[in-house]
């Protein structure tokens, strides 16, 4: 059993209004989505590919920190996120690092490979190192290389996904370790971020209600459809990065494709350097999880997070009932 504890990490945790982080989303997470839900009372959080060219994301950060450091909002955290994507064709990521070092950031997520030096360079200024896994084996092998906590990526979640039932992939990571989990994959309202803590998990990760928001960095249809959609309407499918995923399958449609006949393609074909094809992906085929049917309105942050509250509130309340009952 992995230990894992991370006095820092519960420290953050117990600070905020709920336990969530809003998810990075490509393109679609930016400053003023991170500062709106650092404002609101969690901590929100961006690609590092999201800045772009490279030098701006010197830029970003610091306008995430003074947007943070307001003390005016009621329910204003410090604390907000960076996903740095560790995949070999990220040619941005060591100075990418250098940059994250510098403005100390408190919490980053790697994604697509899990790199010892990775997670020592966020150690080396005392921040706290996340990494997102879709199966125990990933868990152990970034646990094995020094990731402080674990993202379980679970069936249903937007974007890059899992295919394992989040109950059957929580359980089976408890197992072996008990440090810091959040758990992705259709927490899309107060209701299942509560269910995530009852199953085990820290923290919950949620992406897709954020995207209909009005602070998000989406095109106004993208939002559209996300409130139109239902479970229904996502299709799983590795035929546009080359790793399964999530997407809207209207968007699918309005890009000339059968959503039901796409190829599967080999994860080699990755990329995410400068001639890579994945801003075009996320740009026109749009990602979302099977959570949309929950959401049914496009709001700005602050109202969502307070539906979020009530939802959990609500939540606990019938759980209190229900163990009350003789």
């Amino acid at each position: 059993m992995v230990s894992g504890t991370n006095n820092r990490f519960i420290e953050i945790r117990d600070s905020l209004r709920l336990p969530m982080i809003g998810s990075p989303l490509f393109i679609v997470s930016n400053p003023k989505l991170v500062i709106a839900q650092g404002q609101a009372g969690i901590v929100g959080a961006f690609p590092a590919l999201n800045a772009r060219p490279a030098s701006q994301l010197d830029e970003w950060l610091c306008e995430i920190e003074e947007g943070l450091s307001n003390p005016l909002h009621t329910y204003s955290t410090p604390y907000f996120a960076l996903n740095q994507i560790v995949h070999r064709s990220n040619s941005r990521l060591e100075a990418d690092l250098e940059v994250m070092v510098e403005h100390k950031v408190p919490i980053v997520i790697t994604s697509l490979g899990a790199r010892e030096d990775v997670f020592d360079a966020v150690h080396s200024y005392g921040g706290i190192a996340l990494h997102d896994v879709i199966d125990a084996n990933f868990a152990k092998k970034a646990l094995d290389k020094g990731a402080d906590g674990l993202i379980l990526v679970s069936a249903g979640a937007g974007g890059h996904a899992g295919s394992l039932n989040p109950f059957a992939l929580l359980s089976e990571v408890r197992r072996f370790f008990e440090g810091p989990i959040l758990l992705s994959g259709s927490i899309s309202n107060g209701y299942s971020l509560l269910g995530a803590l009852a199953a085990g998990a820290d923290m919950a990760y949620v992406g897709s209600p954020f995207i209909a928001t009005h602070e998000a960095n989406a095109d106004d249809r993208y939002k559209e459809m996300i409130v139109a959609s239902t479970a229904s309407d996502i299709v799983y499918t590795s035929f546009f990065t080359g790793v399964k995923g999530n997407y809207l399958k209207g968007s699918i449609e309005s890009s000339g494709l059968d959503p039901m006949n796409l190829a599967e393609r080999d994860p080699n074909s990755m990329n995410f350097g400068d001639s890579g094809s994945q801003a075009k992906a996320w740009k026109d085929i749009w990602g979302a999880g099977q959570g949309v049917g929950s959401i049914d309105s496009v709001t700005n942050v602050a109202s969502l997070v307070s539906k979020f509250e009530v939802e959990f509130q609500m939540a606990k309340d019938r759980l209190s009932g229900l163990t009350e009952r003789p």
